[in-house]
């Protein structure tokens, strides 16, 4: 599929699998940059000490070659080793640690167990030829020469800027000479690292954005991976159906225990009960168009007193939640139900000696 079709950003699914697959946008000029820079720093801050101790090191070798020889346990073995770890260790870590930070800095801490999986394409010969000579190792190998062309035109010329003075000073002592000399490799240095660091700021927001091209989604990826991840939409209407149809039977069921069903007459029913024990009247189950009436038919059967009050019944409907009680604006409205239902009880009790099944009455 042409990467025209890869119109939508990438998710945080599709990032976070790129991750896990060693897909991070990094730079290696940039560590290698921030590297060499640190060694040109370290290298100029020892300076003298540096200097010092490598000719502290030629002169312990001249002064012990007549006497020891270079053996493994031998003093001049030792001097010159300690000379090694002294000057060449802070360079490599140095190094190491800067060009780590700068990885770090670049696509955090990242560990991919994927990336690490060997696989036969990426050791066949002819496929790494094939990547030498292609417009990609072509494009790749037309980048490093930019940053070596720049470096490359920045030394002639400092070095013909100061060509005259160089010329002179080799008639100057050594000293003097060699300290000059110094200086105007250190411009070329620190001009140099300049570039470097340009040309590491360009090389990332291109690699940046040729990853986030990498990442972009076709819209049929975006429905593929919303059906993984949230599931298919089919599964999910089937549950919601499910999950409708046992709250539908809860409710019926919790008619059977109501004291009151309110109705509107056929578009709402709000079964309520009321126990001497409770505070105030609690909404146990609540309906709309086939669920009420469902709910009106087993009032009936059970006994249950069913009275028609639409203001009340949509009152209830949009403002209570099942289990909730009714709130206190609707507290005389609804003791009018309750006390209108104790009454017929009461009178039905008297006549008849037993509740009259499927009481219905209008408030």
């Amino acid at each position: 599929m042409s990467d025209s079709n890869k119109t939508e950003k990438p998710t945080p699914r599709r990032r976070q699998k790129a991750r896990e697959q060693g897909q991070v946008a990094r730079s290696r000029d940039v560590s290698g940059t921030f590297a060499l820079c640190g060694v040109l720093g370290l290298m100029i801050w020892q300076g003298s000490a540096a200097v010092g101790a490598w000719r502290g090191l030629l002169r312990t070798s001249l002064e012990f070659s007549p006497s020891y020889s270079l053996e493994p346990n031998g003093p001049l073995f030792l001097r010159s080793g300690w000379t090694m770890v002294e000057c060449v260790v802070p360079i490599m870590v140095t190094a190491w640690v800067l060009a780590a930070l700068a990885g770090v800095a670049q696509g955090g801490l990242v560990f991919a167990p994927e990336a690490l999986v060997p696989k036969p394409e990426r050791m066949s010969p002819a496929q790494k030829l094939g990547q030498m000579f292609s417009l990609t190792g072509l494009s790749g190998l037309l980048k490093s020469l930019l940053p070596f062309a720049a470096v490359l035109y920045l030394g002639v010329a400092t070095v013909e800027q100061h060509w005259s003075k160089l010329v002179l000073s080799s008639n100057t002592e050594l000293p003097s000479y060699t300290h000059y000399l110094v200086g105007v490799l250190s411009e070329v240095a620190w001009k140099s690292s300049l570039v470097l660091l340009a040309w590491a700021g360009i090389d990332y927001f291109l690699t940046w954005r040729k990853s986030e091209g990498d990442l972009r989604m076709t819209r049929e990826e975006m429905r593929q991976e919303s059906k993984e991840t949230d599931g298919n939409p089919h599964t999910k209407a089937r549950i919601r159906r499910l999950q409708r149809q046992m709250r539908r039977q809860h409710m019926l069921l919790e008619t059977e225990n109501a004291t009151v069903v309110v109705t509107n007459p056929t578009h709402f029913a709000v079964a309520l009960r009321y126990e001497m024990a409770m505070d105030a009247p609690v909404v146990i189950a609540k309906g709309r168009n086939l669920l009420a009436q469902k709910m009106k038919e087993i009032a009936r059967w059970k006994g249950i007193p069913v009275l028609e009050n639409p203001p009340l019944a949509q009152a209830l409907f949009r403002t209570v939640e099942v289990g909730q009680t009714i709130p206190s604006k609707l507290y005389t409205a609804v003791a009018e139900i309750l006390a209108f239902v104790y009454r017929t009880q009461a009178q039905a009790k008297t006549t008849t000696g037993a509740t009259r099944p499927g009481a219905e009455g209008k408030n």
